[in-house]
């Protein structure tokens, strides 16, 4: 089984949050009941040239990476970013991603060979596709990473954009979080529910970046760990926390009945599957924008997200890890600037 491992996240701040999910006009609203039948497409907003040959997870990336820049005061008035592109990087999570690009390309290929394939088309296969388009639609030229990595993905991507940051390779990440509804994906998926259809987006900043451009940290990312099991990943995602948190956002699936992976009394369990549906690989990453949301009204001091459950007895659909990550108030002296 594997050892409970734990990375301390310190003077990573978030500073900027969007989201792309139809009924859901910002952040501050995922945690609000269903909206009618009549909401619009976020991509529907989306202008520009290009567009026609990128696929779903792409469109919906953009839409939610422009508003979180644009969150973080990060975005002009003509829609440029307004600090170097040199050391600013993007994360993005996603189990589905551009699947249905793969499966048209393959049966192209089937059925009339590679010739006959789009030259247009083909360099969407690529796994990383979406973190470049929005590297290149907004400018940012830092490291490019895309994680596909099962319930933990969207959770391990907020950890990793903050390691690039801790480790000094970066200044800011862009970390999104985004599984399109296709019909690759339907039939990948038929038979498990309700399912995500759209993408969320956080920018992560070293503090004194905050600072020096006078921006407004939301959150500061805390601890985050990696284990073998849901229990142990949250004992080590918590060691040398003094209370509870005031909200712990759930993995996908029903909790074991175990004390240590349910929470304790009198601290709210959000569910945000329950809301959107599967989320897959934008769990993590849509668990820490509204719990950031949370913060930023001042409800509470720190979140716990948590995602997946660990192998258990094994079998199929087993998963085969979870992740827990804390996240934390900044204080109003950070808010001033102060880092």
């Amino acid at each position: 089984m594997q050892a409970a491992e734990a990375t301390v996240g310190t003077d990573v701040l978030i500073s900027g949050l969007g989201t792309a999910l139809a009924g859901v006009p910002g952040p501050g609203a995922l945690l609000d009941p269903p909206a009618g039948d009549a909401v619009a497409d976020p991509v529907s907003a989306l202008r520009g040239p290009g567009l026609r040959y990128k696929d779903r997870a792409t469109k919906l990336a953009l839409c939610a990476a422009r508003d979180a820049l644009a969150d973080a005061g990060l975005l002009g008035p003509d829609g440029e970013l307004t600090v170097a592109g040199d050391d600013f990087g993007v994360v993005v999570s996603s189990n589905w991603g551009n699947l249905d690009t793969v499966c048209e390309t393959a049966a192209t290929i089937r059925r009339s060979t590679y010739k006959a394939t789009s030259p247009m088309l083909l360099p969407n296969t690529a796994g990383n596709v979406t973190a470049s388009w929005v590297a290149i639609a907004y400018g940012l030229r830092g490291a490019n990473v895309t994680l596909s990595n099962g319930p933990t993905s969207g959770l391990d991507a907020v950890h990793w954009g903050r390691a690039l940051i801790a480790a000094g390779r970066l200044r800011r990440v862009l970390v999104i979080g985004v599984e399109p509804i296709n019909e690759p994906v339907r039939q990948l998926l038929d038979g498990t529910g309700p399912l995500l259809d759209g993408a969320v987006a956080l920018v992560a900043e070293a503090a004194d970046a905050v600072g020096a451009r006078g921006g407004t940290p939301l959150a500061r990312i805390g601890t985050y760990a990696r284990a073998g099991d849901l229990p142990r990943a949250v004992a080590a995602a918590r060691d040398g926390e003094d209370a509870p948190p005031d909200g712990w956002w759930l993995p996908e699936g029903p909790l074991r009945p175990t004390v240590a992976s349910a929470p304790p009394a009198g601290v709210p369990g959000y569910d945000l599957s329950a809301r959107h549906g599967r989320c897959s690989g934008a769990l993590g990453v849509l668990q820490c924008v509204a719990a950031t949301a949370e913060l930023r009204r001042g409800r509470g001091r720190s979140m716990l997200a948590t995602a997946g459950h660990g192998p258990g007895t094994g079998g199929p659909g087993a998963d085969d890890a979870a992740a827990a990550l804390v996240l934390h108030h900044v204080p109003a002296p950070d808010r001033a600037g102060a880092s």
